[in-house]
């Protein structure tokens, strides 16, 4: 923030500014004199409470009134209360939406979370925490516009999660400016129809007449007596809060709610959403304490409870940094979630502006919903067992009265019988299995197809060879499958002719090269993630695919951490890390802040690889369709859409089960979007999530995908059993195992997977057939061919309104271009990046000609301007088609003058040299893959080189080889993955060395907050003369020390190279007083990674060689986990 004042004719800056308008008012005073602490207020005398509403209430029915089961307490509450940590699952859902359930579900299972992609991306919570906070403040808010004392009277919560000492102490608070009242949330089960509707308007009546009268804490209590039903208490707080903000009187009071059916971190985020501020969950906290007095939980019940409360709170945190949010008060009311099964009506008048699209229960179906309930929860007295919860089996497949599952023994066992067999017909039964008529686990089952030409001979029906080619498997990474399973996919794929994808873990280069009988292990797919793990020239140069993943179906907005336990060695050689030594997957991609940032990667990728397709991975959720049209108009040639319930190898419990959508919506937004924008016919459509058989691809191409995907049923036909434990290592059939003796347990076979796919085309060519299509792109994008029907027996499922879905798109705007209003992709509409314009292309390729081919050395100059992005990199892909490993240093020089633009030098392979005498922006030597990068100042610069940025944020960004010499700052987030270049610069900004994997780091002056946070390998060598890294460092995963003898020479030699190639005057000030200035140099190193590196060293020192010493340096990190 800057001012310009004329009348001084001078600028005025940002600290005078801010010192100004600080010093006005005394506003530190106000604050330390009026803000309270919960802890300042009195303890409430035994008698000034009223007694609770359901303490005759027998604990199993209150809590089975309010929709606990007995999987909701072992498999969430009882972890989160022993650990202090959310739960992981693995492997996607298969169950049905709530809106689909034939069950009761919690009214927050309607509620899916929402997540940023491509822009103001997620943030990492964890490791930079630094940005985060979980306080939130209840009083009198006041007049936001007016500076006064009073608005300063305030009682800061530290979190949402209240515990009983804190809210009796709210409920009786007695103090000048705060005033409480407490309302009863239920209706009597004995009332007639509209009870819930009136009962939510006296509510919201009681509520406004409550602040008119000067109350400022409410709160909203879901305790239920005998004969009454507890209102949700999100549908509560939701209608008490849209009817203040109607009646103008929202900004008067904070909503307290003492909650029992919140369980779930995502319960939490949803009240903290809609405005919540503080939360009582005294139904969690009732069923921990009761756990513990049983002996299940071997702690005592207060730290019980806090262990659960930090576990909720961590949980909050994560999910609100799914959208780039940091603070629990930029969280509060937000209100940033999509309905799934709720009624216009309903959400208009509860959940104003939340997104819904396929309709649902009204108040009148939420209400017998509740009563079924309730009834329920009644009938518990008569039953065998009336002390024990019902099971509820969301998680895992229950024989008696559990949920229903796609995925259950009786589909496992057909399709692994037809797959070994190659008998189609017991496809055929395997197929009937997965849609029995009258059950509704997807949108899928709730439609049904429309003929609308006559039908036409199978024969006459694009063959099922071609179709498979349309076929691809997941992203599944080697690391979270074993060998085996990614090599067998890999080789079936390619016998297809279909596409199998790396995942993000990176892939072995000598699976290149193909087998004796022809076949290949090579990914046609070659993924990129933000952790880059793998990441190099070669690995994009053998792609025919490059996948940008944006989001994970499974667990949108998340990153991932592969626990130490399962870094193999050869996990970790392929991933360019350490053995034993956890990784970490940031959640978003560090150089894409912008669809104008993603279009950038676009383009670094095809210059990387101009042959190979770049697509990109999103996940469904409202919107998805604006931003599939930013990605095609950003270049991409494919789009795929996710669907919410994709497979996963670990994620957290609310991410796959309250995250995202069904990609059904997403699809069917998507191309209508890109439809009605003329955009269409530019990009190849795929989607995934769930697909088990030729019906649902037939379903997925009308509503418009060209391209498909498949994931967990691959896997189980190789034998997976679906015991969801993935996250364990402990597979029993040897697929989501890296354990060599499980492994061997692997029994899967690439016919397998062939005969999979081929049945899938095989049914898909008989639906094609009876709805008239010969072809599939004569298939794609016709929804009048999809027709909403009942679904028998499921009255919550016929609630349900798929119109906007299954609606037609026209071309809208640029239908004067012909081929705009194509409802699939066509060939002639595909994006031109004009490569063939660029720098590479035009002079630096047919000026390197013989030093690729003859191997003749070759120097010379080049001028570029920032409008010359990704220079250097085309080069890269030439010389690393010719020669897989790279050239002789030195092979090729270029020596260029001006300011490089973005990306320069990007994945550099090794006998390149770029040299700029200038200047570079952002993501410069991203992906260095044994390249040299160096830059300069012009020699008639009048600035001090090493104090001002001369390239810009993301420098280095997954680099994996190669050496880069900077002569002055960088910006933020430089070497963020880096995971084997040796890079040197004179001061970085925040976030350095973030993530950091391998390689060696040489700062020569001042780093930013939050250095080496998440940096789990690799070394970083800081020249601390002013004693500020300690300060800035994120010490959580590394430590401090002073470098060794043989440390303190490799940094002298590192200088010398610098002041060599950049003629850097700090550099040369260094090496004249090096004897004098060694002192200040500060090692930081990963601890985990340098206790590897100790057991390696000793075992070599036995005599071990370097293979063995690191599998004995995993065993002793294993064990010692």
């Amino acid at each position: 923030m800057l001012e310009v004042d004329p009348g001084q004719g001078r600028v005025i800056w940002n600290d005078e500014i801010r010192n100004r308008y600080a010093n006005e008012k005394p506003y530190r005073d106000w604050l330390d004199e009026e803000t309270l602490a919960v802890d300042d207020l009195d303890e409430p005398a035994a008698d000034a409470l009223p007694a609770e509403r359901d303490a005759e209430v027998a604990f199993t029915r209150r809590m089975a009134k309010l929709g606990y089961h007995y999987d909701d307490v072992q498999e969430l509450v009882r972890p989160m209360a022993e650990q202090g940590k959310v739960p992981l699952a693995s492997m996607g859902t298969d169950a049905p939406l709530a809106c689909l359930s034939a069950k009761q579900r919690s009214f927050f299972d309607y509620f899916n979370q929402l997540f940023a992609q491509v822009t103001n991306p997620p943030i990492d919570a964890l490791r930079e925490s630094f940005v985060t906070s979980s306080v939130l403040y209840i009083g009198n808010h006041g007049n936001m516009l007016e500076d006064c004392r009073d608005t300063c009277r305030l009682i800061r919560l530290e979190s949402p999660m209240l515990s009983h000492a804190e809210f009796d102490r709210l409920c009786a608070i007695d103090r000048v400016g705060f005033k409480t009242r407490r309302f009863s949330c239920t209706y009597e089960r004995s009332a007639a129809e509209g009870a819930l509707e009136q009962a939510l308007s006296q509510l919201c009546e009681g509520v406004e007449q409550a602040v008119r009268e000067s109350a400022n804490l409410i709160v909203l209590s879901d305790r239920a007596g005998e004969g009454e039903v507890p209102i949700p208490s999100l549908l509560s707080l939701g209608a008490v809060h849209n009817h203040l903000i109607a009646v103008g009187l929202r900004t008067d009071a904070d909503l307290l709610v003492e909650t029992g059916d919140a369980m779930r971190a995502h319960d939490f985020a949803c009240l903290v959403g809609y405005s919540a501020s503080g939360i009582y969950p005294y139904a969690a906290h009732g069923c921990i304490r009761d756990l513990c007095e049983r002996g299940q939980i071997a702690l005592s019940g207060d730290e019980a409870v806090a262990n659960y409360d930090r576990a909720v709170t961590a949980g909050i945190t994560s999910i609100m940094s799914k959208m780039g949010i940091s603070t629990m008060q930029g969280y509060h009311s937000a209100q940033i979630f999509e309905i799934l099964g709720l009624d216009d009506s309903l959400v208009e008048k509860c959940f104003m502006h939340t997104s819904t699209r396929i309709g649902g229960l009204d108040a009148a179906g939420v209400q017998r919903e509740l009563n079924e309930r309730y009834d329920s929860a009644i009938a518990l007295a008569k039953s065998p067992s009336p002390e024990q919860l019902p099971t509820l089996g969301v998680t895992a497949w229950r024989p008696l009265g559990g949920e229903e599952h796609l995925i259950n023994p009786k589909t496992i066992y057909l399709l692994q019988r037809a797959c070994r067999e190659g008998d189609y017909n017991l496809f055929r039964e395997y197929s009937v299995a997965c849609h029995v008529p009258g059950r509704a686990v997807t949108l899928r089952d709730l439609m049904d197809f429309v003929p609308q030409n006559a039908p036409v001979p199978l024969d006459e029906v694009e063959p099922a060879s071609e179709i498979v080619k349309r076929f691809n498997t997941g992203a599944m990474s080697y690391g979270s499958i074993s060998k085996e399973a990614h090599e067998c996919l890999a080789i079936a794929m390619n016998r297809l002719g279909g596409r199998s994808n790396t995942g993000e873990g990176g892939e072995d280069p000598a699976r290149e090269t193909p087998l004796p009988n022809g076949d290949s292990k090579c990914s046609a797919i070659k993924q990129v993630a933000s952790g880059r793990f793998g990441v190099t020239s070669r690995y994009l140069s053998s792609a025919i695919e490059i996948q940008i993943k944006m989001a994970q179906g499974a667990k949108p907005g998340e990153g991932g951490h592969l626990p130490g336990k399962k870094v193999y060695p050869w996990i970790a050689e392929v991933r360019r890390s350490t053995p034993g030594v956890g990784l970490i997957s940031p959640p978003p991609h560090h150089d894409i802040y912008s669809i104008e940032d993603l279009a950038e990667l676009i383009f670094d990728l095809k210059n990387a690889n101009p042959g190979a397709r770049v697509s990109v991975k999103l996940c469904a959720l409202a919107g998805v369709g604006t931003i599939a049209t930013g990605v095609a108009k950003g270049g991409a040639d494919k789009i795929t859409i996710s669907g919410h319930n994709g497979g996963t190898g670990a994620a957290p419990r609310d991410s796959i089960y309250h995250a995202g959508i069904p990609f059904e919506i997403g699809l069917a937004e998507t191309q209508q979007t890109l439809l009605r924008n003329g955009l269409r016919s530019r990009v190849v459509v795929e989607t995934d999530g769930k697909l088990m058989c030729g019906r649902d691809v037939a379903m997925a191409c009308l509503l418009g995908a060209e391209e498909f995907g498949f994931a967990t049923m691959p896997l189980v036909a190789m034998g997976c059993m679906m015991q969801r434990d993935c996250q364990q290592d402990t597979c029993p059939v040897g697929i989501a195992t890296q354990n060599c003796k499980l492994r061997g347990c692997f029994a899967g076979k690439p016919e397998y997977v062939v005969n999979f796919m081929m049945f899938v085309a095989e049914e898909l060519r008989e639906i094609m057939a009876e709805l008239g299509f010969r072809t599939i792109d004569d298939m794609v994008g016709h929804p009048e061919c999809l027709r909403q029907v009942e679904v028998p027996g499921n009255w919550k499922a016929n609630e349900m309104d798929l119109s906007d879905m299954l609606a037609p798109a026209t071309c809208e705007f640029g239908r004067a271009i012909p081929g705009a209003d194509g409802r699939h992709f066509l060939p002639s509409m595909a994006a031109d990046c004009q490569l063939e314009k660029s720098l590479d292309a035009t002079l630096f390729i047919p000026y390197t000609a013989n030093a690729r081919e003859h191997l003749e050395p070759i120097r010379f100059r080049a001028d570029i301007d920032n409008v010359n992005r990704c220079v250097g990199t085309m080069l890269g892909s030439q010389v690393t088609r010719q020669h897989p490993e790279g050239l002789p240093e030195g092979s090729i020089t270029v020596d260029c003058d001006g300011s490089g633009g973005q990306s320069f030098g990007a994945f550099l392979p090794r006998g390149v040299t770029l040299n700029i005498t200038g200047d570079a922006n952002d993501y410069f030597g991203k992906g260095l893959s044994g390249g040299i990068l160096t830059v300069r100042p012009p020699e008639a610069a009048t600035y001090k080189f090493d104090e001002n940025v001369v390239i810009g944020n993301v420098a280095f960004y997954g680099a994996t080889s190669g050496k880069g010499f900077v002569n002055g700052l960088s910006g933020q987030r430089f070497a963020v993955r880096n995971s084997g270049a040796t890079v040197v610069v004179e001061g970085v900004g925040n976030h350095g060395c973030e993530y950091m994997t391998g390689g060696v780091a040489l700062i020569l002056g001042e780093v930013g907050p939050n250095f080496a946070a998440g940096m789990s390998g690799g070394v970083a060598y800081v020249y601390d003369k002013f004693g500020t890294l300690a300060g800035n460092c994120n010490q959580d995963m590394v430590r401090l020390c002073e470098p060794s003898v043989d440390e303190i020479e490799l940094i002298r030699s590192l200088i010398e190279e610098h002041a060599e190639r950049t003629q850097s005057p700090r550099g040369i000030k260094l090496l004249y007083q090096f004897n004098t200035l060694k002192r200040h140099f500060v090692k930081v190193i990963p601890r985990d990674y340098e206790r590897v590196m100790n057991v390696v060293a000793d075992a070599e020192a036995t005599g071990k060689s370097h293979e063995e010493a690191l599998q004995i340096a995993f065993d002793a990190m294993k064990e010692g986990e």
